[in-house]
């Protein structure tokens, strides 16, 4: 069948190859998020890790997943093209994901409070994450991409392709925590980091086997590079090499928390100085206020994502240790909680997508709405504050978890739809890449202050577990009531500076709301 006519087929008014990508992406987020709800109960069950240890490894963890996207988006929009650059995330994921299926020997606790570990199990498990750390470096932002090339410029479709496509993520995501929670936490942390490793595998068996119907999208911008030679091999496979041997260097990083810190305040450094360079030599009027504009909603950002992914440690381990799990009779595990975010995505997408441009003259500006955003996160924690206070001497009831799950999706979704969006319509036309990648290095900022953020509530552990229930309830007391003030207080100043922003977007605004 010729391109032409596979460029005909449709399937629900979309291209065939929409579908490919949404259960490619939907296997892959259900791989990404199982794994990552389980990462905390892992390591400080079974491992025997510190509260501040664990969140801290997962802070920069999550900080390199979110960092290296930019270097993978680089290499495949110069060289690889998305096609291959996918094929090879997909297969590091694969190796990654599987690799933690390797538990080794559980941690023990003398009666002194020596620990002793399986550190070979450990440092399998250090290397599994820096494959999954470049697999999602070379999968993530390319695939997104991809599903841009499917339609023409000024195609209609657009805009609901790609919701398509974000329902995708949000399922796996929502399966993941479900599936992959239950069985690491019922039957072992094999099974669930396996069984994330066996979604990943379907994802990318989903993608080779509907490559004919991308109709030769995605393909390299350079492929005589790449079969050019350089040291005696063909220069893909000199990217392909260097890429495994950059897991190396992740392996080791991901152990030294402040290799990452440093690493993250470099690159914010030089990040920063660029911008202010550029809008100051290269830039005028109109165009410099926008970058302006920009740059400030960015800095918001990184507060409201590192008050958001709480989830994946302190609200994580507050569901474990203070909460009272029962639903209709029904012990939910700690993990499963998360399934909430993805839940409401799913039922509320829909919903804020038809509340904005009907509001007409009263939707909100786009600096009002991450104000918004901001306030609704701290008031998710406000919600645990009430929890707390209201279980007296027992344990919080599960409806407060459930509560701020919901206050903080509704914050993610009047912030994030138009984040993206803002990037590519402020930048300036020369730097939409580099402020994208500003962005994401933005995010990656927020996930390592965030796990900075979790040790506020670091609670004394024996053997895994929270011995003294009070003390453990008047830890995250404090941190909850902290991210409270934070939320409420950065989603006022955002407030009274709204006005200010909205001057210097020049109409910008108006495209991002509509």
């Amino acid at each position: 069948m010729t391109n032409d006519a596979l460029n005909k087929e449709e399937f629900f008014g979309h291209p065939k190859a929409l579908f490919i990508l949404f259960f490619t992406e939907m296997w892959e987020r259900f791989s990404f998020y199982g794994m990552k709800a389980l990462l905390i109960f892992y390591l400080t069950k079974y491992h025997l890790f510190s509260d501040t240890s664990g969140n801290l490894l997962i802070g920069s963890y999550a900080a390199l997943v979110y960092a290296v996207p930019v270097l993978g988006g680089f290499i495949a929009d110069r060289y690889l093209g998305f096609r291959k650059a996918i094929v090879f995330g997909g297969i590091m994921l694969v190796l990654g994901h599987l690799g933690m299926a390797y538990e080794g020997n559980a941690a023990t606790e003398s009666m002194t409070g020596e620990i002793t570990r399986d550190e070979t199990a450990l440092q399998i498990f250090y290397f599994s994450l820096s494959l999954i750390i470049v697999g999602v470096g070379f999968l993530k932002a390319n695939i997104s991409s991809l599903v841009g090339e499917l339609y023409e410029t000024g195609d209609k479709r657009r805009d609901s392709g790609f919701t398509l496509f974000y329902m995708g993520i949000n399922l796996g995501s929502f399966l993941a925590t479900l599936i992959c929670v239950w069985l690491g936490e019922k039957y072992g942390w094999s099974y669930g980091f396996g069984a994330a490793g066996v979604g990943m595998f379907f994802g990318l068996l989903t993608f080779i086997s509907g490559r004919k119907l991308l109709m030769g999208k995605g393909e390299s911008n350079n492929p005589s590079f790449l079969e050019n030679k350089s040291f005696g091999l063909k220069n893909e496979w000199l990217i392909y090499v260097g890429s495994v041997l950059s897991t190396l260097l992740f392996w080791q990083m991901v152990q030294n928390h402040d290799a990452v810190s440093w690493a993250l305040k470099i690159a914010g450094g030089i990040s920063f100085v660029y911008i202010v360079y550029y809008a100051a030599t290269q830039l005028d009027g109109k165009a410099r206020h926008q970058l302006i504009a920009l740059t400030i909603l960015i800095v918001f950002t990184i507060v409201f994502w590192a008050l958001f992914e709480q989830a994946y440690t302190s609200m994580n381990l507050f569901a474990d240790r203070i909460l009272d799990r029962t639903i209709f009779g029904y012990e939910v595990s700690a993990g499963q909680f998360l399934s909430f975010n993805a839940l409401f995505i799913i039922l509320l997408a829909p919903v804020f997508a038809w509340i904005w441009p009907n509001l007409g003259k009263y939707n909100p500006n786009t600096a009002v709405k991450f104000a918004l955003a901001l306030a609704l996160v701290g008031l998710g924690f406000g919600a645990l504050v009430m929890g707390i206070n209201l279980s007296g001497a027992g344990k919080v009831a599960a409806i407060w978890l459930i509560l701020a799950y919901f206050l903080h999706t509704c914050g993610e979704l009047s912030l994030s739809p138009v984040g993206l969006s803002a990037v590519t319509k402020l930048s300036p036309a020369k730097i939409v890449g580099f402020m994208m990648g500003v962005w994401f290095l933005a995010t990656a900022s927020s996930e390592f202050i965030a796990s900075i953020l979790a040790n506020i509530a670091s609670v004394d552990t024996s053997n895994g577990t929270a011995p003294d229930l009070n003390l453990a309830k008047q830890s995250y007391l404090v941190l909850f009531e902290y991210l409270f003030y934070t939320g409420l207080g950065f989603g006022l100043i955002l407030l009274v500076l709204s006005p200010v922003i909205k001057k210097l977007m020049h109409g910008v605004d108006k495209e991002l709301n509509n």
